[in-house]
C-alpha cells in the first residue's frame, strides 16, 4: 500500500497541531472521554467508561491508519494545553485506483474548549490538508449538538438528510443530522 496510508502526518491548525496520537495521550483521552458531556455527544464512548476502553482507543490509534487515522489535537507549541480534543478520519470507500475517495469525519474535543474554535480549527485544517486525498468527506452529529452542527456548515459541508445511530453512552438510537462536503 501506498506510504500515503501507512502513516498519520502532522497537521498545521490555527492554534493548533493535528499529530498522531501518542500513549502518553491516554491519561488525557480517559479524563476527558470519562466526561459524560463528551460520551454523550458520541456514538461510540461509553459512559461509565470501562477499564482498558482507553488503552484500546489509544492502541488502534497507533497501528490501524490504513482504516483510520486518528490525531490529537495539541496546542503545546503554543502554549496551550497538549490535548483539546480528538479528530479522525475513517476511510468508507476506496477510489478507482486504490485510494479513498470517500471518508467520514468524527471529532470530539473536551468541554474546557467548547465554543472556542478549536473543534473549527480542527475540522478546516483536515480538509485542507486533506490527507487521504479524498474527493467526498461525510461527517453526521446529534440533532440535540448544535454546536457542531454549526462548526460543519461552516467548515462548507452541505445538510443531506437525518438518519439515527446507536449512542454506546446513552444506550439508544439517536437522532442525527448527515452533512457532506466535496473536495474535488
Amino acid at each position: 500500500m501506498d506510504d500515503l496510508f501507512n502513516h498519520v502526518p502532522e497537521i498545521q491548525a490555527d492554534g493548533l497541531v493535528l499529530r498522531p496520537v501518542r500513549r502518553s495521550d491516554a491519561g488525557l483521552i480517559e479524563m476527558y472521554g470519562s466526561d459524560e458531556r463528551v460520551a454523550r455527544m458520541t456514538t461510540s464512548i461509553p459512559h461509565p467508561l470501562p477499564p482498558g476502553t482507553t488503552e484500546a482507543f489509544v492502541n488502534r490509534a497507533m497501528t490501524n491508519p490504513d482504516l483510520e487515522m486518528i490525531w490529537a489535537m495539541d496546542a503545546s507549541a503554543n502554549g496551550g494545553a497538549e490535548l483539546k480534543g480528538i479528530i479522525s478520519l475513517e476511510r468508507m470507500e476506496m477510489g478507482p485506483n486504490g485510494g479513498p475517495s470517500q471518508s467520514e469525519i468524527g471529532y470530539w474535543v473536551a468541554p474546557a474548549w467548547w465554543n472556542t474554535g478549536t473543534a473549527s480549527a480542527a475540522v478546516q485544517a483536515l480538509i485542507t490538508a486533506n490527507p487521504l486525498q479524498n474527493d467526498t468527506i461525510f461527517a453526521s452529529c446529534f440533532q440535540d449538538n448544535h454546536a457542531s452542527a454549526r462548526v460543519l456548515t461552516n467548515a462548507g459541508f452541505a445538510y443531506v438528510g437525518d438518519a439515527e445511530t446507536y449512542s454506546v453512552a446513552r444506550n439508544a438510537k439517536v437522532a442525527t443530522w448527515t452533512y457532506i462536503r466535496k473536495l474535488n
